[in-house]
């Protein structure tokens, strides 16, 4: 092919394949948070790129996904909990994302095969308590599997078993001691349910603010986000009562998930796209991140929101492979229905 030479460099490079000249990345989120809105601005202003955003459930998403195919605009797909990042994984519908700085930054266990996925920022799911009926050290060696003991009995408040936060708690029971103990963990679990599974996270929280419940299971980011007034005087003010105790700390420790992304197999900008995920590791992405959402962070040059930090830094984390919530979902969703997990 004859080249003209009047035809500017990057066209050329472009008619080759070698370059994309788009300006643009096209990202499906599942995550609700306003404060993300900020990020992509910050991007764009860095790079010259533009942002274009789709936001919906988790669910909705990967099925839109499967039925626009080759033809799906999206390069990213953003959601909550290494589950949902498995199963679009499992779908075939991601491609490997290559990017030695975001290897050099997400520890492998918080990556999925292939580098398929990675996680953006960290929550935990840790056990809320009243600090005024309870102290940390009446509960300093409470494990997971110490809530299915009859002392807790009508003691309990955690959300249904369609979360797929539980599901995963539960997938990490699975991987880490089998079906047979999980399953008899659970029922005892169920038992000792203070009352019917309803609500959100933040629900759970005030359950046990207001001595409906001893403990519950909840993710850590709500307390900072009632601790944060952003969601009124009655969240904050429940926020106040209660304390987070980081369970399993003499043994496997605490179940870490993630908020993560991964570049979808029908990218049409692909480079663009990873420097969308690379961009999102950084110290002043992930300082947003923690300060607005108050989840933890990624990179480790940066620390988690005050509000967050107070209840404990050094805790010990499950070092199990968040992969494997995927992997067992399906196991740990027959278990549940099984022990009567509603």
């Amino acid at each position: 092919m004859l080249l003209n030479k009047s035809l500017p460099f990057l066209i050329i490079l472009a008619l080759f394949g070698n370059l994309s000249i788009s300006s643009e990345v096209n990202i499906y989120t599942s995550r609700h948070y306003d404060s993300d809105s900020k990020l992509y601005d910050d991007f764009k202003k860095l790079t010259g790129i533009e942002v274009n955003i789709i936001s919906a459930k988790s669910t909705a998403l990967i099925e839109r996904i499967k039925s626009e195919g080759k033809n799906s605009p999206a390069d990213i797909f953003i959601t909550v909990d290494a589950g949902n990042l498995w199963k679009v994984q499992d779908l075939g519908l991601f491609t490997k994302i290559k990017s030695k700085k975001i290897d050099n930054i997400v520890p492998t266990r918080l990556r999925g095969a292939n580098n398929e996925w990675i996680a953006l920022a960290k929550r935990a799911r840790v056990i809320f308590y009243n600090s005024e009926k309870f102290t940390s050290d009446d509960l300093s060696t409470l494990n997971y599997e110490d809530l299915s003991s009859s002392k807790w009995k009508n003691k309990i408040a955690i959300r249904s078993s369609n979360n797929l936060y539980n599901q995963s708690l539960v997938a990490s029971m699975i991987a880490n001691y089998g079906e047979a103990f999980t399953e008899k963990w659970a029922r005892g679990l169920v038992n000792n349910f203070a009352r019917k599974p309803q609500g959100n996270d933040r629900s759970q929280i005030i359950a046990v603010a207001n001595n409906e419940a001893d403990l519950a299971i909840a993710n850590s980011y709500y307390l900072g986000l009632m601790l944060s007034g952003k969601k009124g005087d009655k969240q904050l003010n429940a926020g106040k009562k209660v304390k987070i105790l980081f369970p399993s700390q003499n043994k496997n420790g605490t179940h870490i998930n993630i908020s993560g992304a991964g570049i979808l197999k029908t990218s049409k900008n692909y480079s663009n796209a990873v420097k969308f995920l690379e961009f999102m590791l950084t110290e002043d992405a992930q300082k947003h991140l923690v300060e607005n959402t108050y989840e933890y962070p990624i990179n480790t040059k940066v620390e988690p929101s005050k509000l967050i930090a107070q209840f404990g830094l050094d805790f010990k984390e499950d070092d199990l492979d968040v992969a494997n919530f995927g992997k067992f979902n399906s196991a740990a969703l027959k278990l549940m229905d099984r022990v009567g997990w509603q």
